[in-house]
């Protein structure tokens, strides 16, 4: 029944759909913003893959500075103060 997923003759379809939907003169302006995109996209995850090579990740502890430990929290109020329960 569903030998190869598309077919051209399914293709055609789709792009009629589109030209319908949207319009001739929407489709170059459509196109060049999602090339736009798209440019933008890859140069942000070049950047990210080169800054992230030499640096751990924001996730991971960093081991070479290890925080002070914090110190103990005495209890306060009058709960505290007088021993008991309100």
């Amino acid at each position: 029944m569903l030998r190869n997923g598309l077919e051209p003759w399914h293709l055609l379809i789709v792009a009629i759909v589109v030209i319908v939907l949207f319009g001739s003169k929407k489709l170059p302006d459509t196109a060049r913003s999602l090339g736009r995109s798209m440019r933008i996209l890859k140069s942000e995850a070049k950047a990210l893959k080169e800054e992230g090579a030499g640096e751990p990740a924001s996730g991971e502890p960093d081991l070479r500075d290890p925080a002070p430990s914090a110190a103990p929290v005495s209890p306060s109020g009058p709960a505290a103060s007088d021993g008991r329960a309100r």
